[in-house]
């Protein structure tokens, strides 16, 4: 269901009425300590109680890990949940009237949460349904497959909450409209019936199945899969639809869409934060075996390539990032990991996840292999799986030899086309190192040529930029250019151009924990960063400064930043519709005693974060204008070829005086 925009009156009625300390005691043991209340951080494993809850201010925070906000913004963060989601969840249980920004969104929303509350009960009734029929004698067979084939003992079938559909055209929907009395329209909604095509009336949509619930994050059924017990041969007598597939997933539905849904999530979750990794399998078994065996940060991607949604969806719950693809070893099983890879190949190109590639030996899927070896057996070749990149790299040189020119150049081609794909330059370089020493054969010899050759394939401008230039290179042919050769000198690659992230995070870190816990500071900021045409580099710090930015906007457009009501509280309101971006800067919201002691010295660290940040902005003009006077030809532009060392080298002067400045105030102040 898209969310409209909520009304902030119905935003800040949730507020009022949601008790932090209600909230929060549904999930942690408080106990009561002078005016607040503390308890164990349910965001990390603790013994001693650093959890605080001020009933005052309506606000939590633990000094562990530094989480923090209202109560909002604790059952999003517990239960990873989005910030619309949660107000109304809030709203019902606080019973706030539900208003939207466009007052005629209103009575369509409504139309939709009470929709959506119709179709979770009918579907919780039909999970009930199907499990009572696997009970009964039609339900042997589905029963008899569940404990024979796939080895399932009762307590994985209960938790999994497994069913079998009848094979009779209308058991379920007689069940539920002439037993129960749902709506005919509700069922349709739900994906459990389908219109005849001729004469009129419905039939089930699955029918002589074994029927696995699809489940949301919250453990509500939202779907179905149902896999077939007929042959082919009795489908195709008894079927009007013809051959039916092995399995079948509910269509999409309000509550369900395939590519926004991982089969298992609701168990899982817990898992995947706990061993900060996440294990995605194919099928339904696959992940309910896994799970039966206590590997129990397993997911299945319900059949499909991996969407963008679906990964973001796993990459809540896992800091470091972590995503293992099980699939077969065989041909069919590499195919199916290329194609779950789908999107996510450009994040992991980025470095934004760790994508690793798992083959289970001898064309097994993941609870095959399960039959025959011990948990411990998988957990040791999940432990070994290879990052993706190096998967692809093996396979790109698997069966070729490359003492053979012919195989030799496809691989070098393969290679360098991966390669360029790689936008972090740190695991591009590593990778080059990697690539070039499989392409050495063993010669040591010969790496160094190797990286050479794939640099200057991979990006020629940076290879020219990397190597030393020879003065008569420099000078195009011909004579000698003294000042160019002694340009090159001076510009030596022991020079130390300021690229460390370390330091302009940091800068930039305490530039806005300044602006936000010192209001006497804000004017100065704001007229050096102006003065300075400056912007924060890093996307989280520019996102908080933009948000800073609306809320002056909204109170009139004043200049007076100092006198910015409340800022902290309203900025925090904010973050809480922008997860991502949330975790990032919350930090910045709260002051410790390390904090304070920076802060403290206020006009110092303001000065020093500035020059880090300047120093940022004038090296990538260095860098654009020595590049282009690289490029440039003296004898054919001379006037470009002299503006361009003038304009390099004067940028060169004011590194040298910032990076003083910027080393002695960042490294002796903070």
């Amino acid at each position: 269901m898209q969310i409209p925009r909520l009304h902030p009156d119905t935003i800040e009625e949730v507020k009022l009425r949601a008790d932090i300390v209600d909230v929060v005691s549904e999930h942690v043991v408080l106990r009561k300590r002078g005016k607040d209340f503390v308890g164990l951080c349910p965001f990390h494993d603790e013994k001693s109680p650093s959890f605080t809850v001020s009933q005052t201010k309506q606000m939590y925070y633990c000094f562990g890990c530094q989480a923090g906000g209202n109560a909002i913004k604790f059952v999003m963060e517990l239960g990873k949940r989005s910030f619309a989601d949660v107000v109304l969840d809030l709203a019902r249980r606080y019973q706030v009237p539900v208003q939207t920004l466009e007052p005629e969104q209103r009575q369509e929303l409504q139309r939709q949460l009470s929709l959506r509350e119709q179709l979770y009960e009918v579907l919780a009734t039909s999970a009930q349904f199907y499990q009572h029929a696997l009970r009964q004698s039609q339900g042997q067979k589905a029963l008899q497959y569940l404990q024979s084939n796939r080895q399932f003992k009762e307590e994985s079938i209960q938790q999994f909450g497994l069913g079998y559909a009848p094979a009779g055209w209308e058991t379920l929907y007689r069940y539920l409209v002439e037993d129960k009395h749902y709506p005919v329209q509700i069922l349709e909604k739900a994906g459990l019936i389908k219109p005849r095509r001729e004469g009129g009336g419905y039939y089930d949509a699955f029918r002589d199945r074994l029927m696995i619930p699809i489940r949301d994050v919250q453990g509500r059924v939202i779907a179905f899969g149902g896999r077939t017990l007929t042959d082919v041969d009795a489908q195709r007598a008894a079927s009007p639809e013809g051959v039916q597939p092995k399995y079948l997933n509910s269509p999409e539905t309000e509550l369900f869409s395939k590519g926004k849904t991982l089969f298992a999530l609701d168990r899982a979750k817990d898992g995947i934060s706990q061993l900060d990794q996440a294990v995605v399998v194919e099928g339904y078994f696959d992940a309910i075996a896994l799970h039966a065996a206590g590997i129990n940060n397993a997911v299945a991607s319900l059949g499909t390539a991996l969407s963008l949604e679906q990964v973001r969806l796993i990459l809540r719950y896992t800091e470091s990032k972590q995503l293992i693809l099980n699939f077969d070893a065989d041909k069919a099983g590499t195919n199916a990991a290329e194609r779950a890879i789908g999107e996510i190949a450009e994040l992991a190109y980025k470095g934004e996840v760790q994508l690793k590639i798992l083959n289970l030996p001898d064309g097994k899927d993941a609870d095959e292999y399960l039959h025959s070896h011990t948990p411990e057996d998988y957990g040791e070749l999940l432990k070994n799986a290879p990052l993706w990149l190096d998967w692809q790299i093996q396979k790109i040189i698997q069966d070729r030899d490359l003492k053979q020119a012919t195989d030799f150049q496809q691989v070098t081609q393969q290679i360098v086309k991966l390669l360029k794909n790689i936008a972090n330059s740190d695991t591009r370089n590593y990778y080059v190192s990697y690539c070039a020493e499989i392409l050495s054969l063993g010669d040591t010899r010969l790496i160094p040529l190797r990286v050479e050759n794939l640099l200057t394939q991979i990006a020629p401008a940076a290879a020219i930029y990397s190597k030393p230039v020879s003065a008569k290179k420099a000078w195009g042919g011909g004579k000698v250019s003294p000042l160019r050769t002694d340009a090159i000198n001076r510009v030596s690659p022991h020079f130390p151009l300021p690229t460390e992230r370390s330091f302009l995070e940091h800068a930039e870190a305490l530039l806005l924990r300044i602006y936000l816990h010192c209001p006497e500071q804000r004017q100065g900021i704001i007229d050096e960063l102006e003065e300075r045409d400056l912007q924060f580099s890093l996307s989280h710090h520019r996102f908080l400064w933009q948000q800073i930015l609306e809320i002056s906007s909204d109170d009139g457009e004043t200049k007076n930043f100092a006198s910015l009501p409340n800022l902290i509280s309203r900025l925090q309101d904010r973050f809480l519709e922008f997860d991502s971006e949330s975790g990032l800067i919350s930090h910045l919201f709260h002051v410790d005693e390390k904090n304070q002691k920076e802060i403290l010295r206020t006009p110092q660290v303001v000065q020093a974060a500035i020059a880090c940040m300047d120093l940022v902005m004038l090296e990538k003009r260095y860098r654009h204008f020595l590049e282009l006077w690289q490029q440039t030809d003296p004898e054919a532009e001379p006037e470009r070829y002299q503006y361009y060392y003038q304009a390099f080298y004067a940028e060169k002067i004011k590194l040298q005086q910032i990076d003083r400045q910027r080393l002695f105030s960042i490294t002796e102040l903070s």
